[in-house]
């Protein structure tokens, strides 16, 4: 039993790691030994700062800059994370865009702009990384972060929740595809995650959230860090193309 939530020889690569969810998956992954490439766009010093923390509690981890929907900056960021870490063994999806707005007053450049950080992004890091396991023939686990709003939108998230609805299709696809190749592909999709101002920046959202959900809390970021944490490691070994839902039960909830 307890083999089957150890990575120590795995190395992981998570995208959008600096901060919030990404760097608490981050931070699971090397308690479970697995070495750890942080990924960031812009928080230079929120990843270099998480990676030092890690190499202090006796872990490896590289923070790594790159633009994922420029195959070239994926290329880059890959081959130095298996240069100085090892290959990849497990890929974390996590990087994504939020924002909020009406499709009545929506622009198109947003709209494209919200498909391709959550969709492009994952098809272009997918890509390459699956590229090194089959080459390897080593197998392996990706884990994409979707959302419940992929199941059930919400109000001004309309482009948001159709780029997690085709990532969590996505993952279906892709696990279907990379099977032969003992890769496995599945999703974790939070419902609301707790952060520092959610009450005071959303009061009524976290009204509303609170009034539904059968477990009575927001979720923690370590709720999804264990998710993925699941997903993987040894103990998902036979699980495949599954959306992992981590929403405290407000998908099970009726609508009328």
């Amino acid at each position: 039993v307890s083999q089957l939530l150890d990575l120590r020889g795995k190395v992981a690569f998570v995208t959008g790691a600096s901060a919030n969810i990404g760097a608490g998956i981050a931070r699971r992954l090397a308690e479970a030994g697995a070495a750890v490439a942080i990924h960031y766009r812009s928080g230079t010093e929120r990843a270099n700062d998480l990676a030092a923390e890690i190499s202090k509690a006796g872990g490896r981890a590289l923070a790594v800059q790159a633009e994922l929907t420029k195959p070239h900056d994926v290329d880059t960021a890959v081959e130095t994370v298996t240069a100085l870490l090892g290959p990849i063994d497990i890929l974390v999806n996590n990087a994504a865009r939020q924002t909020h707005a009406p499709f009545e007053t929506m622009e198109l450049e947003e709209w494209r702009r919200m498909l391709a950080d959550n969709l492009d992004g994952v098809f272009i890091v997918t890509k390459r990384v699956t590229g090194q396991m089959i080459e390897r023939k080593s197998g392996g686990s990706v884990v994409n972060i979707a959302s419940i709003e992929g199941l059930q939108p919400a109000p001004t998230h309309g482009h948001y929740a159709t780029s997690k609805a085709g990532l969590i299709m996505y993952t279906r696809a892709a696990a279907l595809q990379f099977g032969k190749h003992n890769i496995r592909v599945n999703a974790v999709s939070p419902g609301v995650i707790y952060q520092e101002g959610i009450r005071e920046n959303w009061p009524e959202g976290v009204k509303r959230w609170m009034e539904a959900v059968p477990l009575s809390r927001m979720g923690d970021v370590s709720d999804v860090a264990d998710a993925v944490l699941f997903l993987a490691a040894p103990a998902s070994r036979w699980i495949t193309g599954t959306n992992l839902v981590v929403d405290g039960g407000v998908t099970a909830t009726p609508a009328f």
